[in-house]
């Protein structure tokens, strides 16, 4: 994934916050009972909570951060889950210092 997409993907407040979320998730989010929040990620319904937002603006503003590689999306029957990917994260972050 390029810097750029990387980057858009992180200009908006709301998708900041989900990424500060999700890496602490058991700090943000409750207990779900499909999976642990460390290993499968969170419910999308949680964030979406938490946003306080449409359920189909968040699920915009994860396929965002899917796309530009920054969450894993994994489906459990009609529920999605969202893990960071720290890797890409900590990658972007040694690109930028190199500026």
């Amino acid at each position: 994934m390029n810097d750029v997409t990387r980057i858009s993907a992180l200009a908006n407040e709301s998708r900041l916050a989900v990424m500060r979320w999700l890496k602490e998730p058991r700090k943000h989010f409750p207990h779900q009972p499909h999976g642990d929040v460390d290993e499968l990620g969170v419910c999308c319904t949680f964030i979406t909570e938490k946003l306080r937002i449409a359920p189909a603006t968040t699920t915009r503003h994860m396929r965002i951060l899917a796309d530009a590689g920054l969450v894993r999306a994994t489906r459990i029957g009609k529920f999605t889950y969202y893990k960071r990917i720290d890797a890409e994260l900590k990658k972007l972050s040694r690109d930028l210092s190199q500026l």
